[in-house]
């Protein structure tokens, strides 16, 4: 059996039903077009737009200072049957917090006050990652060579969970971190 065309005619204007439906879809996306730049300026659900180019080796560098300089603890973490300590660290209220995405953790753990505002740096290392803050709906791409800076006020006290929701290889299941607020 061969592809036949379709008999002549049988495409016709809409009728009935169909210019109903049809308008209701035009009618829609010009909701949805104006609502979009509304949200985008209204909604309140934008970060702080502020990124910045930097070198990943740099950004670790930093990560890495302000973990010697501010770490409070450590907890260990048991990944796969692997026990490691993960630094606790304190950042000082209105100032800048690291925090690094890499292959397959975040590191360190953050340990904020509530009601204070702090400058959270967020990059990777290595990969693109996904960062969302649990149980909240703050999701963010994080990508090597950006310094993201997400200003954070915490309103709520208890542990966070960060998790990767972008596949980056065979560890992403267990690439998850922890936002601990006081």
């Amino acid at each position: 059996m061969s592809i036949q065309a379709p008999a002549k005619g049988w495409f016709g204007p809409p009728v009935g039903a169909e210019k109903l439906w049809i308008g209701v879809a035009l009618i829609w996306c010009i909701i949805m077009s104006l609502a979009m730049p509304y949200y985008h300026f209204k909604g309140k659900q934008n970060s702080t737009g502020e990124s910045y180019a930097v070198e990943p080796a740099r950004f670790v560098d930093r990560v890495n200072r302000f973990v010697e300089t501010n770490q409070v603890g450590e907890e260990v973490v048991t990944v796969s049957g692997i026990e490691k300590k993960i630094p606790i660290v304190e950042g000082v209220p209105g100032g800048d917090v690291y925090l690094l995405g890499r292959t397959w953790e975040w590191y360190p753990i953050l340990k904020l006050k509530k009601g204070q505002t702090y400058r959270v740096h967020i990059s990777s290392a290595d990969l693109q990652h996904g960062f969302s803050l649990l149980p909240m709906n703050m999701n963010f791409q994080i990508l090597p060579g950006y310094d993201h800076v997400l200003t954070l006020t915490p309103t709520s006290s208890g542990e966070f969970q960060i998790i990767c929701n972008e596949f980056c290889g065979i560890g992403h299941h267990i690439m998850t971190g922890k936002i601990i607020v006081e």
